[in-house]
């Protein structure tokens, strides 16, 4: 293989790698510029991932595969906001308590109603988002460099792929162009004053950890029927925690999470290329030190080198209302 059509692979795993954590981050961003802290951003994936497979398998139709994993995703975010909103619990340990929840209920979900350990069945074709092949990807493909990289990575996604793409720059007009995203961003600044404005914290915060979870079910949506063809138990493997490093990593914007998502799904797919291949002067490395880049990567950028990173001041504080 060449050089460039190495580039190339690595960089179409790059896009497809990195989707479910451009939507987690962005789940995040919301939650976190309302000031409600959500570790729980892996179970969301998860149990989102497990929904709308089970959905897609049952009724033969991604799309209802995903309304289920929105849903389910969304009613997680409000045990959350339950907990940390109307009864001022503490925040992290909500969102462990419900990455445990996850965890634990997706496997016995999963064997009960099918019986294979706790995954689900294959699914088939149809029951899947499906490439796109976008106009002129073939009519191209021969053209020196930008043909390959046209067909190959810009072209050939699912719709969710484009999807969290297009997310961004939304996300960032409601966040710094639109009344609501003024406020919810007041909301996690100072909440005192929204209060005093007449403004609702609560229902502000109530609306922005639901706004997670509507992304955070299209994460694990992708996970389960778009990346793969079926639920895997604990396949989201830690990259709620990596989406929240990104998100830090990005110092709460959304442009800049992007790129942070595809920096880590560019490590992501440079550990499964280098998978059984050997390093010049060294020789075959152990596929487990790639696999691991993408965590020490996140270790090494929550040590402080990305920065000063300030998070909203008023996040992780439950809002008492004075009188």
């Amino acid at each position: 293989m060449e050089f460039f059509d190495i580039v190339v692979s690595i960089l179409g795993s790059t896009v497809r790698l990195s989707i479910p954590l451009l939507f987690t981050a962005l789940a995040g961003l919301f939650s976190e510029r309302a000031g409600i802290f959500d570790i729980g951003l892996e179970g969301k994936m998860l149990a989102a991932a497990f929904a709308s497979a089970v959905a897609a398998y049952l009724t033969g139709s991604p799309w209802l595969g995903l309304l289920a994993g929105i849903g389910v995703s969304i009613m997680f975010s409000l045990v959350h906001g339950f907990a940390s909103i109307t009864n001022r619990g503490n925040q992290i340990v909500s969102g462990v308590a419900l990455n445990f929840v996850a965890i634990g209920l997706t496997v016995v979900l999963g064997q009960a109603w099918f019986g294979q350990g706790g995954r689900t069945p294959q699914l088939p074709g149809d029951a899947r988002f499906s490439p796109i092949i976008l106009p002129g990807a073939d009519a191209v493909r021969e053209v020196p460099i930008l043909g390959p990289l046209y067909a190959n990575v810009i072209s050939g996604n699912n719709i969710l792929t484009y999807m969290a793409f297009v997310a961004v720059p939304i996300a960032w007009w409601v966040l710094f162009r639109t009344r609501f995203g003024l406020r919810l961003r007041a909301v996690g600044e100072n909440p005192g004053a929204v209060d005093t404005a007449g403004i609702s914290v609560s229902w502000m915060r109530y609306r922005a950890v639901i706004v997670a979870g509507f992304l955070c079910g299209f994460s694990g949506t992708y996970l389960a029927i778009a990346q793969s063809a079926a639920f895997i138990n604990n396949m989201s493997a830690g990259k709620g925690y990596i989406a929240l490093a990104a998100l830090i990593f990005a110092k709460w914007k959304p442009v800049p999470v992007m790129f942070a998502c595809l920096l880590f799904g560019f490590l992501d797919a440079v550990a499964n290329f280098m998978q059984g291949k050997s390093v010049p002067l060294i020789g075959e490395v152990p596929v487990q030190i790639f696999q691991a880049l993408p965590y020490i990567l996140t270790c090494i950028l929550l040590a402080g080198f990305i920065g000063v990173a300030r998070a909203p001041k008023a996040g992780g504080a439950p809002y008492v209302k004075e009188r």
